[in-house]
């Protein structure tokens, strides 16, 4: 395996983030922007620097992500996912803090579907007695 970058893959919901990161100066760039541009919500940004900010790692990595798939919120955190496991790969000793956290485990929440016979996942056809 080459050692000038570390992958991970995140997943959340059905978004899917392929993420390469190496040493550097703390850039991010999604899908070849800037992450401030990708997601402009101070909240998702937060959600995405998330795993460097509990190990202490801020402006030691420039990330490269590839985002798929999903809305903008479960891409950010397919990419904390990808950061997570990437991280893990560069250096094994931030293992307990990424774990403490929960960032290594895959949120495995999706939407429930649609069953036959119903309007929804759960909700039924309205019963009229009369």
């Amino acid at each position: 395996m080459s050692t000038d970058f570390f992958y991970g893959t995140g997943r959340r919901k059905t978004a899917i983030a392929r993420t390469r990161i190496k040493p550097g100066t703390g850039q991010i760039l999604i899908n070849g922007r800037p992450a401030d541009e990708y997601f402009p919500r101070p909240a998702l940004q937060g959600i995405i620097r998330q795993p460097f900010a509990l190990t202490r790692t801020q402006g030691r990595f420039d990330v490269n992500a590839t985002l798929d798939g999903g809305g903008i919120s479960g891409q950010a955190e397919a990419l904390r996912h990808g950061i997570s496991r990437a991280l893990l790969q560069a250096d094994p000793e931030l293992r307990p803090m990424l774990k403490k956290a929960g960032l290594l485990t895959r949120d495995a929440r999706a939407k429930e579907r649609k069953k036959y016979g119903q309007r929804a996942a759960r909700a039924r056809f309205q019963y009229s007695k009369r």
